[in-house]
């Protein structure tokens, strides 16, 4: 027996090793490129003369504005959460257990907000319910500068993290389950309740989360719709930092969202965890059935009525707007250069987009697969968990903060990056690798460990088991997980709006830019551009469907 001992312990000391080494470049990645300019800004706004003013947080969270930010901030929120679930949990059945032409491309049309810009959702809301919209022409409502604005584009931003966190589960869920109930004399609704809604709650706690945890950080989608009645803490982030320059209470406004945000990904951490461990799971591709019955078909039509009136309508005011002008005239200006919004033609930001995105795209999918292989292994604790919800942070931390952060702490060696181009595609990069590695998690972990143990047996190094093992299993969901971070890197707005310069702009900081003039020129040019992203993205989204075979991840 004691002879064994060192067979055993080697390994688990390589394993060790290999995982803290996979784990090196994407902690190197976020201390630069996260944590540092988010401490740089923080500190900047807390420190003044050497000494800590930790007074300045009682000071700013007992004025009666920052208040009343707060109390907008999480009321709709879990308004904007309670309202999405509503909506969308029909659709997650309707995804996951009905079959129907069209499902998989339908599938990838509703995920297309998700992957928009906020600032594009805020637009294409604004071209239906704000002025001169379909509404307005039609019966004369307006309902841009209000509530319930914000309330619909979040749920039509984040229709698509139900369906697809819970319809993901749902489809994996043996139906004879809730037949056998049946069976034994349970109703329909008896049978759902008792079999199939405890198996779903993690998915749906989790889906949940997510929900708020993307409206509680809300900035492009209430900055156009909300007006200057209503502010998140982002928006008054970005407010506090641009307009008034006050960094202190900016600080104190970014540590209170970052200490939400971390409560919101342990409480999503346990939950995933939670749904991994207590169920067992079938093939998904076999318990999508026809419908049968009145039910099913009205359930279906009723969806698809949805999914027509909130997802398709404001997408298609938002191309009926940007060809409203004779001879595509809005597109044809966007050719030409004023000097007033940019200092090169707006037509300029898709390319500078693209290319941002590709590298971009590289950078979070080489930090992203070294953190998934990290995060895969056996042998994995809680510091490796920490790890994986440090990963998530950026998804939830003030993009505003981190983008003005950037502008702080970037600017001396060795890190003296502020008058880079690579700046912008690094910010980028920060959203993208949650994605990369949501993506990518559930292919490598049911790659079975028996593989990688026989080949290190066999004399593989652990690159060769890695190549010869892994990649040829997780090829496909590597190009997905690039499809989204590139999707996702093409949209990001809120760290870019610091950082990209007037001679190149990206898509969304040109939209918000446009949106910022007055005139109908510029609010077609706005229109336009945002139509040209959309496309791209549902373009990025219908390819990945078709190379989806794998349904068990978030994304």
């Amino acid at each position: 027996m004691d002879l064994a001992r060192p067979e055993v312990t080697a390994p688990r000391r390589g394993g060790a090793a290999v995982r803290l080494a996979l784990m090196a470049v994407p902690v190197a990645f976020f201390a630069a490129f996260f944590a540092y300019p988010v401490a740089a800004i923080v500190t900047r706004g807390l420190k003044a003369d050497g000494v800590w003013r930790f007074g300045r947080l009682w000071d700013v969270l007992g004025a009666p504005d920052i208040r009343h930010v707060l109390w907008f901030t999480t009321w709709q929120a879990l308004a904007s959460t309670a309202l999405t679930l509503l909506i969308a949990l029909p659709g997650a059945y309707v995804f996951a257990r009905l079959d129907f032409p069209g499902r998989q491309a339908l599938r990838a049309v509703v995920t297309v907000p998700f992957v928009l810009p906020t600032v594009v959702v805020g637009t294409a809301f604004l071209a239906l319910v704000g002025r001169g919209g379909l509404l307005d022409e039609l019966w004369g409502v307006r309902l841009d500068t209000t509530v319930w604005a914000i309330l619909l584009a979040h749920v039509f931003f984040n229709y698509a993290v139900v369906v697809r966190t819970v319809g993901g589960l749902w489809a994996q869920l043996d139906p004879r389950q809730e037949e056998a109930a049946r069976m034994l004399g349970a109703s329909r609704l008896a049978a759902w309740r008792t079999v199939t809604l405890p198996a779903l709650g993690p998915a749906v706690a989790a889906a949940a989360l997510m929900v708020f945890l993307f409206t509680f950080t809300s900035f492009g989608v209430v900055q156009i719709l909300g007006g200057p009645a209503f502010s998140t803490l982002e928006v008054e982030i970005y407010r506090q930092t641009s307009a008034i320059f006050d960094l202190s209470t900016a600080a104190v406004l970014t540590i209170v969202q970052f200490l939400a945000v971390g409560a919101i990904l342990a409480l999503h951490a346990w939950t995933v965890r939670h749904r991994e461990s207590t169920l067992r799971l079938v093939d998904a591709s076999g318990t999508a059935r026809r419908p049968r019955g009145a039910g099913q078909w009205a359930l279906l039509a009723g969806v698809l009525a949805v999914i027509a009136v909130l997802i398709l309508l404001p997408l298609a005011v938002l191309v009926r707007r940007s060809l409203s002008a004779p001879d595509l005239g809005y597109y044809r200006a966007l050719t030409r250069t004023d000097g007033g919004v940019f200092l090169v033609a707006p037509i300029e930001a898709i390319g500078t987009s693209l290319r941002y995105a590709v590298v971009a795209t590289l950078i979070a999918v080489l930090i992203g697969a070294l953190a998934a292989a990290a995060l895969t292994r056996r042998d994995a604790g809680r510091f490796v968990r920490g790890f994986d919800a440090l990963l998530m942070l950026p998804l939830g931390v003030s993009a505003v903060t981190v983008g003005f952060g950037f502008l702080i702490a970037l600017d001396e060696p060795p890190l003296d990056l502020r008058a880079s181009w690579i700046l912008v595609p690094l910010a980028q990069a920060l959203v993208g690798v949650p994605f990369v590695v949501r993506t990518m998690l559930p292919v490598l972990r049911a790659v079975d460990e028996r593989l990688r143990e026989a080949a290190s047996v066999l004399g593989a190094s652990p690159w060769r088991v890695w190549r010869e093992v892994d990649l040829p299993m997780v090829r496909r969901a590597l190009l997905i997980a690039a499809g989204f971070a590139f999707a996702v890197s093409l949209g990001e707005f809120g760290a870019t709006v610091f950082i990209a310069r007037p001679d190149n702009p990206t898509l969304p900081v040109a939209v918000a830019r446009l949106l910022g003039r007055a005139g109908d020129l510029n609010y077609g040019q706005a229109m336009a551009l945002s139509t040209v992203l959309m496309v791209v993205c549902a373009v990025a989204l219908l390819v990945l469907e078709r190379l989806r075979t794998d349904r068990t991840g978030e994304f």
